[in-house]
């Protein structure tokens, strides 16, 4: 027993060294890292007709847009928005437009005006706008 006591205090002290010696990443990190690595379902969940690597360095862009904040109160408060906004994506609370306008600044509306029907459309024109 007193062994099994030893070596739960040793292994106890390795977990404890092992996490003094290697710090925790850095949140903003993490999260940019969540992003990326849902940016190709999140494409695909919205049909978004834009390449991945366009995608990413549109997420670099926000993620540079805050490099100069320090404090790091302002720095938690982003982190958790940032989750909360992926959340929000992921659960999809946002529209095609949102997501659009999120990553590439504009809305192309031509999709839409694609499906918009006039008072020259035919039956067969409005049956297959869909």
């Amino acid at each position: 027993s007193a062994t099994r006591e030893a070596q739960g205090t040793m292994s106890f002290l390795k977990l404890a060294h092992k996490s003094l010696a290697a710090p925790a990443a850095n949140p903003v990190t993490q999260l940019y890292r969540s992003v990326n690595k849902e940016l190709p379902r999140v494409l695909v969940m919205y049909d978004l007709d834009m390449e991945l690597p366009e995608a990413r360095q549109a997420i670099r862009s926000h993620f540079d847009r805050y490099a100069h904040i320090k404090d790091e109160r302002v720095v938690s408060m982003l982190v958790a928005k940032g989750y909360i906004d992926l959340e929000e994506t992921l659960l999809q609370h946002k529209q095609r437009s949102h997501m659009q306008r999120t990553l590439s600044g504009h809305i192309d509306m031509e999709g839409a005006r694609r499906k918009s029907v006039t008072g020259k459309s035919t039956i067969a024109d409005q049956f297959a706008r869909a």
